[in-house]
């Protein structure tokens, strides 16, 4: 698996993603991605449409950090992140990152 944030300084650690997409009710995977995920070794991205995904990552104090991404032309912005979500609320923040109209 390959680093998503190869170049950048890393302020997230290393994590099993296999462990946070578990962490995922299977209605919310559904619902955001449709089943889809793809592991990398800092990151967990479920791809939702149109260019926009979640990524999913795990801070150093056991807390993930949920990020709305938009990727247009190879270059993704962030259009939202959570930090300090807990593993028990990770479903609903996902879920709520991937609908366009809210306030993520």
């Amino acid at each position: 698996m390959a680093s998503l944030t190869a170049n950048l300084e890393t302020r997230f650690a290393p994590f099993s993603a296999r462990e946070a997409l578990s962490q995922i009710p299977r209605w919310d995977l559904l619902a955001i991605s449709g089943g889809r995920a793809t592991l990398y070794d800092d990151a967990l991205v479920l791809p939702v449409g149109r260019g926009y995904s979640v990524v999913i990552r795990l801070e150093w104090d056991d807390t993930y950090t949920v990020q709305r991404v938009f990727t247009r032309s190879g270059v993704a912005k962030v259009k939202g992140e959570r930090t300090t979500v807990y593993f028990d609320d990770l479903g609903e923040v996902a879920y709520r990152a991937s609908c366009y109209h809210h306030d993520f």
